[in-house]
């Protein structure tokens, strides 16, 4: 199990932590994640929600200031580790989250729900910074790297998320999620070449989507990927930002719990749906309204359609697990007591931990 690098930095091992939105993954869990060797992701998305910052009608002012807070506590647990951010295209204040983070010290910037297309223009004058976007296609990868090229810059690392594993926002049509068609580590393999053959570069490629054991992680390293992404393993564990019941409801759900749902957003999304019906009455009783506009295009915003999502993921994060929306992958259901992100790395990189042993006899 070699390090991993990104950009300028180095890690003791191939794993990035996957940004978990309102709150899910903020300081506590990235930092704890970055101080046992891998990559910790503070995820933007509704970061301003249950914040000292947010008085309930400051949304927008509120969210960089959040940001940088979370940055502030993840290097305080870490602060030699390697912290970075997860922005959604999509989101309203996307430009100046990215500016935020730059600010708080973000040290990898990594950006789905959309092409990141003007993300280097955005980061040139923090060229430290590691740039990845999130993909599920060559083409978009292609896309990507023509665009960032009039910068003068290409992807520190590319993600690849498999739509029919994967847990939150899914950048797939709903259609062709759960077809069978869709091929992970050709997709890998076929981004890697990519970069070879049109650039010289050995651009690294991270798996990302129903990694969950230590089996999962060799796999896709055997496939090609050159690190993996995990979000939903980490949820379960002490040092998760989330409340006791949000992590008590990932032990408790059977596999038929885990569906998809539209989002608000536009997009198809995996969550626990056991409670879908529920999440949509609570907006509709309370008459609940738009008040922090939060997504640039909005089904509920426009039409009152669905449900406020980022009020739903605030709930959940809260402990309200009756009306709160629960994003999970498609293997929370595994997830069988709660543990902490120190035992997961014993686990998954379990080759290092009898080197120690060794070393120490």
């Amino acid at each position: 199990m070699q390090p991993f690098q990104i950009g300028e930095y180095t890690v003791r091992y191939p794993l990035i932590q996957g940004g978990m939105g309102a709150r899910i993954s903020a300081g506590s869990l990235a930092g704890h994640v970055a101080r046992c060797g891998g990559i910790g992701i503070i995820a933007a998305a509704g970061i301003a929600m249950n914040s000292p910052f947010y008085t309930g009608s400051n949304y927008m002012q509120a969210e960089p200031e959040a940001m940088k807070e979370e940055l502030r506590k993840a290097y305080a647990i870490a602060p030699n580790g390697v912290i970075g951010v997860n922005v959604m295209v999509a989101l309203s204040d996307y430009e100046d989250l990215v500016k935020a983070s730059v600010e708080g010290g973000a040290k990898v910037i990594i950006c789905g729900a959309g092409l990141p297309l003007s993300l280097p223009e955005l980061t040139a004058h923090a060229p430290h910074v590691a740039l990845v976007p999130i993909v599920s296609s060559l083409r978009a990868a292609q896309l990507i790297a023509k665009k960032w090229q009039r910068y003068n810059r290409l992807p520190d690392a590319v993600i690849v998320e498999d739509p029919d594993t994967a847990g939150g926002h899914l950048g797939e049509k709903l259609e062709n999620i759960g077809t069978g068609d869709y091929d992970q580590y050709g997709t890998v393999r076929a981004i890697k070449e990519y970069f070879r053959n049109d650039f010289g570069r050995d651009v690294p490629v991270i798996a990302a989507g129903g990694i969950w054991d230590r089996a999962d992680v060799m796999h896709a390293l055997a496939q090609g990927a050159d690190a993996v992404q995990m979000a939903s393993r980490f949820v379960a564990t002490k040092e998760c930002d989330a409340a006791e019941s949000f992590k008590q409801a990932y032990v408790d759900c059977r596999q038929e719990d885990i569906g998809l749902i539209m989002s608000p957003a536009g997009l198809p999304g995996r969550a626990i749906i056991r409670n879908c019906d529920a999440i949509v009455k609570h907006d509709q009783i309370n008459e609940i309204v738009c008040s922090t506009g939060c997504l640039k295009k909005c089904s509920y915003k426009e039409t009152g359609e669905r449900f406020c999502i980022v009020r739903a993921l605030d709930r959940a994060q809260r402990g309200d697990v009756e009306t709160g929306l629960i994003f999970c992958g498609t293997n929370a259901y595994k997830a069988d007591r709660i543990t902490t992100v120190q035992e997961i790395f014993d686990e998954l990189f379990a080759e290092a931990v009898v080197a120690k042993e060794e070393e120490a006899a």
